[in-house]
């Protein structure tokens, strides 16, 4: 599973940072301290560089933000259903995405974070489209399965509503939820349901 990665530290010689650097840090940012952690001083100094830097790539914290939320997408979304595409079975690659965002979900509060800060129009816009891509995703694997194209996308969607509650639960009160072994076989009655017909 793709994840995002800490930025390194550059310090030392002066290696010029990237784009990437600069948004891998804010999204790390965010996930610990929501959208207001991403100021660039502390940014800077985790980075090991210079705000010189930071205006060398960006013409403001916004561009930033952009910056970070587009990487996001693309790690958090469009990453893991290029992996998972080279699955062919539909009911293998389902349980798989549900395994690896659940897992992914629990080690990073990155997601939790930035739908506490929905009303933040940069954010809004991001969660708009990657909400729309996840659950055409999911709603088209359940097509693959031979479900009619309403019903796909009714269960698609009741699959994120699942995934979203469910990473709530891990952050806010995680002993709510099974751990190991268990929490496998709860993720695959979460499945088997989904998968039932009617």
């Amino acid at each position: 599973m793709v994840q995002r990665r800490e930025p390194r530290s550059r310090g030392g010689g002066r290696q010029r940072l990237s784009v990437r650097d600069w948004a891998d840090a804010a999204l790390t940012a965010i996930g610990e301290g929501g959208l207001a952690a991403v100021a660039v001083e502390p940014l800077a100094a985790r980075l090991g560089t210079t705000k010189g830097s930071f205006y060398w790539h960006f013409a403001n914290r916004e561009a930033l933000i952009e910056a970070a939320l587009d990487r996001w997408e693309q790690i958090s979304t469009e990453a893991i259903i290029a992996e998972l595409d080279h699955e062919p079975d539909p009911e293998r690659r389902l349980r798989m995405l549900f395994a690896e965002a659940s897992a992914s979900a629990a080690g990073d509060p990155l997601e939790v974070s930035l739908l506490a800060t929905a009303g933040h129009p940069q954010v809004a816009a991001v969660l708009r489209r990657v909400t729309a891509r996840r659950i055409a995703y999911v709603a088209q694997l359940f097509t693959e399965l031979g479900f009619p194209p309403e019903e796909a996308h009714r269960r698609g969607l009741l699959a994120y509503t699942g995934y979203l509650g469910h990473t709530q639960l891990i952050h806010a009160v995680p002993e709510t939820l099974p751990a190991g072994e268990a929490g496998t076989r709860y993720l695959d009655s979460v499945i088997d349901v989904l998968l039932r017909r009617e």
